[in-house]
């Protein structure tokens, strides 16, 4: 197990070090090929969309397949994409690279997940999902350093080095042992969408995405606008990462003792708390430890709900391939719709409309979680069972 854990979170590892690894290259090609604000937000969204097209497929990749093959077959196309990216001679072209890249990332998040919660005892589920969410919120962290890489020796060796990368990770999936394969009609996919037990996991995974979308967009811009630099926006978004890496397995853990919902009631708890904060705060001396907030906060939500998504999939005999497709589904959306939303609600009215927003979001999603324990699987929220 330690060994599959040890794959698995080098996988979910590099794909986000490749995520974030254009945040600082952006005003290098922005300047090159002319990009507007609106450009290279497409080209930003460019790797969220490949991840939600791919998502389903990932996912019934993994199931029909098994594991092992959606992750070896999500590594080789982000390792093509990832030296098409360094080759780009066009905006175009690093935009159709970036959605390859998603594509790539949602097979193999989903083959890696289920090959995780495959060889992982159920009473350790949240605290594995959670350590490998860890390890993808260390490459978030890593990514910017390698982008600044770029900048500085130029992309061709930089990409084509994280593509061998990938390579390396493909050759050790295929070393490793595989699990039995669950194939399922995709039919199954709308039969458990019905299920208000998988509705209500996923719905606890889009909602951070959709908040930490919205802070993404709008605390960068407002504390630009006080002057602060790019390397101070960054160095604050750095540590609030880093301190929701070290949170994210005690969340999964603490999921595993007390249930999959104390968990996500304190972390809604918590969201309203950081976003009513931000929708007042008006200076950065306020801001910057929201921030941090917002990361504990926000971040507490994933391993529990994707252990409660997994619970919920074995629940029904949904493939976990098929339940980690619909996660995937769930980031990309999330990540689309979150900084669309905090931007237009803010051009519109200001910064402390969407945060008003979110807060009475999470709000209503605290009640309708406190009142439809049952809906919500209660009798999978804790091991051993007990409602």
């Amino acid at each position: 197990m330690r060994r599959l854990l040890l794959l698995v979170c080098s996988i979910t590892l590099a794909d986000t070090m490749l995520y974030a690894a254009l945040v600082p290259l952006l005003p290098h090609y922005a300047d090159e090929f002319g990009l507007s604000k609106g450009q290279a937000g497409l080209l930003v969204g460019a790797y969220a969309l490949g991840a939600f097209i791919g998502a389903i497929p990932g996912g019934i990749a993994a199931a029909r397949f098994g594991p092992r093959r959606a992750v070896v077959s999500g590594l080789l196309v982000m390792a093509v994409a990832s030296a098409a990216f360094g080759f780009a001679g066009s905006a175009a072209e690093l935009g159709i690279a970036r959605f390859a890249q998603g594509v790539g990332s949602a097979l193999s998040w989903a083959g890696a997940l289920a090959w995780l919660v495959a060889g992982t005892p159920r009473e350790r589920r949240g605290e594995m999902l959670g350590t490998a969410i860890g390890a993808a919120i260390f490459g978030a962290l890593l990514g910017p350093a390698v982008g600044a890489t770029a900048e500085a020796v130029g992309p061709r060796p930089v990409f084509v080095a994280v593509g061998g990368v990938s390579v390396v990770l493909m050759i050790w999936a295929l070393r490793t042992p595989a699990v039995h394969t669950e194939p399922q009609s995709p039919r199954a996919l709308l039969a458990a969408l019905r299920q208000p037990l998988l509705l209500g996991a996923l719905w606890m995974m889009v909602l951070p995405a959709i908040l930490f979308g919205v802070v993404a967009v709008l605390v960068p811009l407002e504390l630009g606008d006080a002057g602060w630099s790019a390397a101070a926006i960054a160095a604050l978004f750095i540590g609030a990462a880093a301190v929701e890496m070290v949170a994210a397995p005690l969340f999964g853990r603490f999921s595993d003792r007390r249930g999959r919902l104390l968990p996500l009631r304190l972390a809604l708890v918590g969201a309203i708390v950081v976003t009513v904060g931000l929708a007042l705060a008006g200076s950065p001396i306020a801001i910057a430890p929201l921030v941090v907030a917002a990361a504990i906060a926000f971040g507490s939500f994933w391993a529990p709900a994707m252990a409660l998504l997994s619970d919920g999939a074995e629940r029904i005999g949904l493939a976990q391939g098929l339940a980690f497709g619909l996660m995937n589904a769930d980031w990309g959306g999330g990540n689309f719709l979150g900084p669309a939303l905090g931007g237009a609600l803010a051009d519109a009215a200001g910064d402390a409309l969407p945060f008003a927003l979110m807060a009475g979001i999470c709000v209503l999603t605290l009640v309708a979680l406190t009142r439809g324990r049952r809906a919500f699987g209660t009798p999978l929220a804790r091991v051993p069972e007990n409602p």
